[in-house]
């Protein structure tokens, strides 16, 4: 174990209970899909909203007018004060912060972390949640893949194709299903176009460098008339085994051997998308096609490389201003065909396949005058297919399909000072696994379940005054066990352990309470939340202190558990100018943090996030910006009795940009200098078997240019 690593005290406290790649962005946006500016961001090189959103001036890098927010993600109604925590990345800040996946993309939100496999497949945290509990969207459509089932597969969206990705913290399951019981995560592009264009638009960019020598382009162009916009984007990506600091690996034999690169990280990516519409005053109807196709080793097995490709076809349409008590009407179909090979010594071992549909249908209806205040409402239906096969040696979970329905709605009464929110879902999943096929013997006879999951939330936004707002958000939810929780049974080579599903699991059921006060005085600003989750029949995957022999010798057991769990933690952003005037200076501040725990055994849940704070400088002045950051994360030693702690590491970025007009065009060059320091870190919410093998990224510089027309 890596002496890092070695400090580490196993076993649990026993404590009382109570950031390569680029987007060519280009904003053409209708009122559905405003670009977000933050209301609690660092200014220039950070955008991140908290809450009701506000309009603040354009960041140094962002492109396109200063425009009024809105939440698209959960918020259907398009209200500027929501009562879900919320962030939102976006303009300059997301060109700044995009990393090879969304993963690393979006870890440092509050709030939001990564499940950090390398730097090729790692997704999504929410409050020490992912999976499928996290609903990974894609202009609000499900993203159909295979990254819910292992740490090693990887989210078929690349941060270089999206001009904005907002996030929901918390339940959001009332209008996306079951599997958002932890958080949303939505990345939002143009591919089909929504308003009208009036012209040829367009974007380039081009990155080098970073610890894994990076190498990336990107290209956007829209084009359009009165009614007909079409949409064409492409990226090309190619990165080196990912340079870190000097450090012990594991050598797969029980010793260790110095590196300082992460072995077999090497990615190589491309993808495209055309895309057009019809728009016209009150609506439009489009689709588009998109590729994503991606390379990777993955850090588990030296010798190991994915082929990961995904296709898919999208139908999306809305119309507005209906005259009647149906005022507007949303829709959107997806289809998707996604591919994973895993390839060893050139020999394709194991093939992932998912192929599916989402449809969601939507409608608002008009405001109404109810108690001398104004109800407006939504509701839709949602319906889910998803066939799923593994064949090949490490096929550990049977061919399953499975089929989700759900009939939602939300309403919205707004009077005075204070909006109450409310609604409710009901669904029906049923997951049938095909059973054994021809030469298994583990997975047993064919077998079906179904469920019947419901979800209910009540929101309130009340402004207290001018200056300070108060929200809250309360939550029951009842999450469907997935095909994997209920039917895997073998070896799973990503985890080194052999994973056992339970098909008489029940539903898992919780209840969620969110509270946050926010404060806004001109530039200043301050939000500061706590959340409360008390979860029964809590779906983990836990050791069972048993061993399996397999081909590979002997491995522990892990079976996938229900437990009640409570979590809970506080998070806090703020934002101060120290000057204002042709040269600004402003300070910003976050800090999370959160604890989780398995009420059966006392012990903590397995890879939680530890307390982080980020503190940053931010100086702008006639088309210059910089900011200066530390971040600290605390040492991880609350962890169950088979995993170890990880040590607190802190890390300094640096940043630079300066914008400047070319003729027709806007052109930005920016600098990031990440770890200037060259700390050794080891991310806590990694898995224990993979994470001594896979540091984070060491000391780099990266350089890019971009040119938007």
């Amino acid at each position: 174990m890596p002496a890092a690593l070695e400090q580490q005290t196993r076993g649990p406290e026993r404590d009382p209970e109570p950031n390569e790649s680029m987007k060519l962005r280009l904003v053409r946006h209708s009122h559905t899909l405003a670009l977000a500016l933050s209301a609690t961001s660092a200014p220039g090189l950070l955008l991140a909203q908290q809450g009701p959103a506000s309009a603040q001036s354009t960041p140094p890098l962002a492109t396109g007018p200063a425009l009024q927010s809105v939440i698209v993600t959960g918020n259907p109604l398009r209200s500027t004060d929501i009562s879900t925590p919320t962030s939102v990345l976006a303009g300059g800040a997301l060109v700044l912060r995009r990393g090879s996946t969304l993963g690393e993309t979006l870890d440092g939100l509050p709030g939001v972390s990564s499940s950090y496999f390398g730097p090729n497949a790692n997704r999504p945290m929410i409050r020490g949640q992912d999976g499928d509990r996290i609903r990974m969207l894609s202009n609000s459509g499900v993203a159909l893949d295979a990254s819910g089932l292992s740490y090693d597969h990887a989210v078929p969206i690349d941060p270089m194709v999206i001009e904005r990705v907002e996030v929901l913290r918390g339940p959001a399951a009332l209008l996306y299903g079951g599997s958002a019981v932890g958080g949303v995560v939505n990345a939002i592009d143009n591919r089909i176009p929504k308003a009208r264009n009036g012209g040829i638009t367009g974007a380039a960019e081009l990155r080098y460098g970073g610890p894994a020598a990076e190498r990336g382009a990107s290209a956007i162009v829209e084009a359009g008339g009165t009614g007909f916009v079409v949409h064409a984007d492409g990226f090309w990506r190619q990165t080196d085994d990912m340079k870190v600091p000097s450090y012990p690996r594991p050598d797969g034999s029980g010793g260790f051997e110095t590196a300082g690169r992460i072995v077999n990280s090497a990615s190589k990516s491309h993808g495209g998308a055309l895309g057009a519409s019809m728009v016209w005053g009150q609506g439009y109807f489009g689709a588009s096609v998109d590729s994503f196709n991606s390379e990777y080793g993955t850090v588990a097995e030296a010798d190991v490389t994915i082929d990961m490709a995904s296709n898919k076809l999208t139908l999306a349409g809305e119309v507005r201003d209906l005259g009647g008590f149906v005022s507007a009407v949303i829709g959107q179909w997806l289809v998707s065909d996604y591919r994973h090979q895993e390839i060893e010594g050139g020999e394709v071992g194991t093939t992932f396949k998912t192929k599916g549909s989402d449809l969601r249908l939507q409608a608002q209806h008009m405001k109404l005058s109810v108690g001398g205040g104004s109800l407006a409402g939504v509701f839709g239906l949602q319906t889910e297919n998803a066939d799923f096969s593994a064949l090949g040696a490490e096929a550990f979970v049977p061919g399953t399909t499975t089929r989700q329905y759900g009939l939602f709605f939300l309403e919205e009464f707004s009077k005075g000072a204070a909006t109450l929110s409310f609604g409710g879902r009901v669904g029906r999943s049923t997951v049938q696994s095909a059973g054994d096929a021809p030469g298994q013997t583990q997975f047993g006879a064919a077998r079906s379940r179904s469920f019947t999951p419901f979800s209910a939330a009540l929101g309130a936004v009340v402004r207290l005054s001018p200056l300070w707002q108060l929200s809250a958000h309360l939550a029951y939810t009842e999450r469907a066990p997935t095909f994997y929780e209920l039917y895997a049974n073998g070896l799973h080579v990503a985890t080194g352990a052999y994973e056992v599903g339970n098909p008489d699991m029940a539903v898992e059921k919780g209840g969620n309470l969110d509270v946050a006060v926010q404060w806004k005085q001109g530039a200043h600003r301050a939000r500061a939340g706590v959340f409360y989750g008390d979860l029964s029949n809590y779906i983990a995957l836990l050791g069972t202190g048993r061993a399996e022999i397999t081909a590979a010798g002997p491995v522990p057991v892990f079976a996938f558990t229900g437990v009640p769990a409570k979590l809970y933690g506080v998070e806090f952003e703020g934002h101060w100018r120290l000057l204002d005037g042709s040269r600004q200076v402003e300070l910003d501040g976050k800090l999370d943090l959160m604890r989780a725990t398995n009420e059966t055994a006392g012990q903590p849940l397995p890879r939680i996030p530890p307390a982080r704070l980020t503190t940053g400088v931010n100086w702008t002045t006639s088309g210059w910006a910089a900011r200066a950051e530390v971040i600290f994360a605390a040492a991880q030693d609350r962890v169950p009795a088979d995993d170890l702690a990880t040590p607190a590491y802190t890390l300094v970025n640096l940043a630079l940009s300066y914008k400047l007009r070319v003729t027709d065009a806007d052109g930005h060059f920016f600098l990031k200098f990440n770890n200037v320091g060259n700390a050794l870190a080891y991310n806590a919410t990694s898995i224990a078997t993979v994470r001594p093998s896979a540091p984070l990224p060491g000391r780099g510089l990266m350089a890019g240019v971009r040119l938007t027309f």
